[in-house]
């Protein structure tokens, strides 16, 4: 602070020395003759004396002002404002005769001195406390602000004791590392494999066996608040329900619609499953997974026909699992020797048990019978027709009576009723067969057959499921006797098709061992069913044919569905059994079979009448359907 002028406190008395000196500095006019005071001994203390013009004058120094002989008060610099006279992040402090300037806490001097005089060009800048390693202690993340500093928690770490953000010389607050603890349970599923439960683990969830669920995330990842993300995974258990149905079977027994459940078939009376026993399985998806197997009818063969004391004729049936009475229809149609016309036409029926039955009829002598015995409905068979003559009495020695049986289905027994042993006759056989699936379908073949014998066996080379006329004519009499016979063949028992595998993901291809160029008719039956969509359900049936030995087929089946593809030659009484799986972006396909050189129809509507054209496909009129539905209960 400046000091007052010399002599101020003193009494009045004690200033009238003084007053000579006081007029002398206040430019009082001085007496004549009075003597020349020294200037420079009068200055202030605070003053310094200079000789100008020739003159002596006392000027206050720098940082007061005054007279520089009576008054030197100090000057305040710091009182125009500490922003101009120290500059920016400052503050200002006033000496006597002077100043100095410090930065304010966060800032430092560009001079690295602690006090300066901003007339060097000196100034305030930010300290970056984040310089100095370990500022906001384990786990914080230092932020510069201006003049200062803030502190956060680095990722991975939670902020415990104090807000955020945080200063450590102010604030408890310390960061802790995330531990999201023990992940969640989810009801009924559990967790695979290790984790950990640090920010950004991830544990992956899964049902228990009996238990499946949609397509949900089964993921949890440790969030940065500490906690585990809510899992999403929706366990329910495995439930099956009500066993599909099998036609011609019926349920047996308890069974568990949970996850490896079986449900057991029987087949109905008249019916059968060559294959083993029939039961489906609950699977994991939630659905049931159906027998390749099915009850199919049991057809009743009857062979090995034969006439006895001329009227009467026997057979035998096939092994099977019939336990009850079989009731036979017996059709005979008799023609005279000499005429064409009929003279005996009835229809007799027999019930036994037997399985060798025989009968006796009532017969006209020197007849020409032909007999058709098969098996009431409902019950199917396969028939057998045979064809003989009664003897009258002025034939029972003419050479030229004979008749045919059916013996194992292709083999046809020719009885003679000569009585002269060893003589040698010729037989005309020619044999016609058709298919009646295939309108083009012809198997022609003739030969001749000589014997001596009584009873001889012929085994003809035919096709499976191809109905044959045969015509057995004897040579060299004059008046050639012909006898024809009517034979059924069954579809073949062993598989004709293999190798069939998957392309496109929606068509099949396969080899056929039928025999090259003959059309063939296959069945398509066609199941699918969705596990995530318990009400879905798509069935076809429909039918195609083919000449080619390497078919091709395309369906049109619905994305995201699993399928059972069902394919059976109609020559061939064995199905062929393929599942499949369409992803959820399928495309849908052409409904065609690609046969060599020709491409057919093969869906239809339900009524099985009209066919549907589809682009780069042909339809063929002739080809019959044998079925054709289409069935979806959704979309």
């Amino acid at each position: 602070m400046a000091r007052g002028p010399r002599g101020a406190g003193f009494p009045p008395g004690r200033l009238l020395p003084l007053l000579p000196l006081l007029s002398l500095a206040l430019g009082v006019p001085r007496a004549p003759g009075a003597d020349a005071l020294d200037v420079c001994a009068t200055c202030h203390e605070h003053a310094t004396c200079l000789q100008r013009g020739g003159k002596k004058m006392c000027i206050c120094k720098y940082g007061f002002v005054g007279n520089g002989r009576t008054q030197c008060i100090d000057k305040n610099e710091c009182q125009f404002g500490t922003t101009v006279v120290c500059g920016n992040h400052t503050s200002c402090h006033n000496t006597l005769g002077g100043f100095y300037c410090i930065c304010l806490e966060g800032y430092r001097a560009t001079n690295n001195n602690k006090a300066f005089i901003p007339n060097d060009g000196t100034f305030c800048t930010d300290i970056d406390e984040c310089e100095v390693s370990g500022r906001c202690r384990h786990g914080g993340r230092c932020v510069n602000t201006r003049g200062s500093f803030e502190c956060y928690c680095m990722d991975g770490y939670l902020p415990k004791g104090g807000p955020e953000p945080f200063h450590p010389s102010r604030d408890a607050t310390s960061c802790t590392e995330i531990d999201c603890g023990t992940p969640p349970e989810v009801p009924d599923g559990y967790i695979i494999g290790n984790y950990t439960s640090r920010l950004g683990s991830q544990i992956r969830y899964a049902c228990k066996e009996g238990f499946f669920s949609g397509p949900e995330d089964t993921v949890s990842s440790c969030t940065a608040l500490g906690t585990w993300e809510s899992p999403k995974l929706n366990c329910q258990e495995i439930n099956c329900g009500h066993p599909p149905e099998v036609q011609h079977a019926v349920l047996v027994g308890n069974h568990s619609s949970r996850l490896g459940g079986m449900a057991h078939y029987v087949c109905q009376e008249g019916f059968e499953s060559p294959g083993g026993k029939i039961t489906s399985v609950c699977t994991e998806k939630g659905i049931w997974r159906t027998s390749t197997l099915s009850c199919t009818e049991i057809i009743i063969e009857i062979n090995d026909v034969s006439v006895f004391n001329n009227t009467c004729v026997r057979w035998q049936i096939n092994p099977g699992r019939i336990n009850s009475k079989i009731v036979y229809v017996i059709y005979i149609k008799g023609q005279r020797l000499d005429s064409m016309e009929t003279v005996h036409e009835e229809t007799v029926n027999l019930t036994t048990d037997n399985r060798t039955p025989k009968v006796c009829l009532d017969l006209y002598q020197g007849t020409n019978y032909t007999m058709h015995i098969s098996i009431a409905s409902p019950r199917r068979s396969v028939p057998a027709i045979i064809g003989f003559q009664t003897a009258g009495d002025d034939l029972l020695e003419d050479d030229r009576i004979f008749n045919i049986s059916v013996l194992n289905e292709a083999c046809l027994k020719l009885n003679r009723h000569s009585k002269k042993v060893g003589s040698e006759r010729m037989y005309q056989f020619k044999v016609l067969g058709q298919r009646w699936y295939l309108n083009n379908f012809y198997h022609a073949t003739s030969f001749n057959f000589t014997t001596r014998e009584q009873t001889a066996v012929v085994c003809l080379d035919l096709y499976p499921a191809t109905e044959y006329t045969v015509n057995v004519t004897l040579l060299g009499s004059p008046e050639q006797h012909s006898v024809q016979i009517t034979m059924t063949t069954a579809p073949a028992v062993k598989q004709t098709i293999s190798n069939i595998s998957i392309f496109n993901e929606t068509c099949l291809r396969w080899r056929s061992m039928k025999t090259a160029d003959i059309e063939e008719m296959y069945l398509f039956h066609v199941w699918g069913q969705r596990w995530y969509q318990k009400e879905f359900a798509q069935e076809m049936v429909f039918n195609i044919t083919a000449s080619s030995q390497a078919p091709e087929m395309c369906l049109d089946l619905r994305p995201g569905t699993n399928y059972s593809v069902s394919i059976q030659a109609l020559s061939s009484e064995l199905p062929v059994v393929i599942s499949l799986t369409t992803q959820i972006t399928g495309a849908k396909k052409l409904l065609c079979s690609l046969g060599s050189g020709k491409r057919f129809i093969a869906h239809a509507a339900a009524d099985g009448r009209r066919r549907a054209r589809l682009p780069g496909c042909c339809d063929c009129p002739r080809i019959p359907l044998l079925l054709s539905s289409v069935i979806a209960n959704a979309a």
